[in-house]
């Protein structure tokens, strides 16, 4: 029977503890492989240090969102916690967990660290300690302003993050420097997460490759390089296949002087084919068109099937208004690029999402979809990427995350109903 923690694990979960060779430490960095139970390992460590450690004190929780952390960190950690004899209550409306343990109390804030603006929400606060959940999703500015609020008397700092690039500002300015910082620097692999089947193991090294594969699953600070969509070739697009689709959604990236690319998606028995697509250069056609041409173009590729929504670049402003008056369900596509090419990835190898032969200039641009050499930071050559982006926008707004799952009831007929 496997431990319940493994040796690593413990090591994160005990280090601060005074007969610790590691307890002089002010700050720990937990990086590595995903599933390596860093994350859990880390939190538990926190939480039994603040309330071994502090009394009437202020703590934060901070993720990329506040919804993250009440998404991915919380419903691990808080039944550990009350295992342990912890009393734990999130007050939703203020973002905030009391913890009461062994006569002490604790508040927990939580904070959402996603653009420039969020250092600003986490100023003016005192903090005995922080723990910062996937750290490289966050800005500098408020990674800064979250350390130096902590100003309490033996407060530490907890990081934990999966690899990115190796010119990203943290592992340049905390990996790197951990000794300088003072920092106890822990790095996991999926071998120290004993709750991992050799299954899910292999499973995991199947579903990654190239630079994903070698950060995710080796857990190395490497550069992206090559084609995106490396394991990927045209040989692996099927016909559409024949049957009542359950529902239908068009995702569209817009250009004018670029490209334009709306792509036709239908889901059967769980799998979103992408089964039509309409494509637009108005380089290669010697001519522009306007936003009432594009939205009849739409028209003619949803024919006479019942449209759930319409996923459009967040940026064509005037197109989305011209769809909106047109009667269409539209929805702001999500822009993280990286992010979404991570998850279009995945969803591309374990065949949640299937490119049918009908689509071509998808597949053209599958083979086309290059990393940018030499840049020092993950970025895609901005050519050959419409249908690339218009697939990544469906990604993210259909199979990621529940609010992906919850859209209004409403759909368009098109086609003259």
């Amino acid at each position: 029977m496997k431990p319940e923690f493994s040796k690593k694990q413990r090591l994160v979960m005990t280090w601060w503890m005074p007969k610790s060779r590691h307890c002089g430490h002010e700050a720990i960095i937990c990086d590595g492989a995903v599933r390596s139970g860093k994350t859990v390992a880390l939190s538990m460590g926190f939480f039994l240090w603040a309330m071994s450690c502090f009394s009437e004190k202020r703590f934060a929780l901070c993720g990329r969102t506040v919804g993250s952390i009440r998404r991915n960190l919380l419903p691990e950690i808080v039944p550990r916690l009350e295992e342990l004899g912890m009393q734990v209550r999130l007050h939703q409306t203020q973002n905030l967990l009391r913890v009461r343990f062994g006569g002490r109390e604790n508040s927990f804030f939580l904070f959402g660290g996603k653009d420039e603006a969020s250092a600003a929400l986490i100023q003016g606060i005192t903090l005995a300690g922080v723990l910062m959940d996937e750290v490289v999703l966050m800005p500098r500015s408020f990674v800064e302003q979250a350390c130096a609020r902590c100003s309490v008397e033996g407060s530490r700092i907890w990081f934990s993050c999966n690899p990115e690039g190796p010119q990203h500002w943290f592992y340049k300015e905390w990996i790197l420097k951990a000794e300088e910082k003072n920092c106890l620097y822990v790095h996991f692999t999926m071998r120290d997460n004993p709750s991992l089947s050799a299954a899910t193991l292999l499973r995991y090294k199947r579903l990654y490759s190239g630079a994903f594969y070698r950060r995710f699953v080796l857990g190395q600070w490497v550069c992206a390089e090559g084609r995106v969509y490396d394991f990927y070739d045209a040989s692996q697009a099927v016909p559409a296949p024949k049957g009542l689709y359950d529902e239908w959604v068009i995702s569209c990236d817009y250009g004018t002087v670029n490209p334009a690319s709306f792509g036709l998606w239908g889901r059967l028995d769980g799998v979103w084919y992408r089964v039509k697509e309409f494509y637009f250069d108005s380089k290669r056609e010697g001519r522009q068109m306007t936003d009432a041409e594009y939205e009849k173009a739409l028209r003619e590729l949803a024919g006479e099937r019942t449209i759930r929504q319409v996923i459009v670049d967040p940026s064509a402003a005037s197109f989305l208004e011209v769809l909106r008056r047109a009667g269409w369900r539209v929805r702001k596509a999500d822009n993280d690029v990286l992010s979404g090419i991570r998850k279009t990835a995945d969803c591309l190898k374990e065949g949640r999402i299937v490119i049918c032969d009908s689509c071509t200039d998808c597949l053209r641009e599958m083979e086309l979809y290059v990393w940018q050499d030499g840049s020092g930071k993950d970025r895609v050559v901005k050519k050959n990427d419409h249908a690339m982006d218009d697939m990544r926008y469906f990604v993210t707004g259909m199979l990621q995350g529940p609010e992906a799952i919850a859209v209004c009831s409403v759909a368009r007929r098109t086609g003259g109903s």
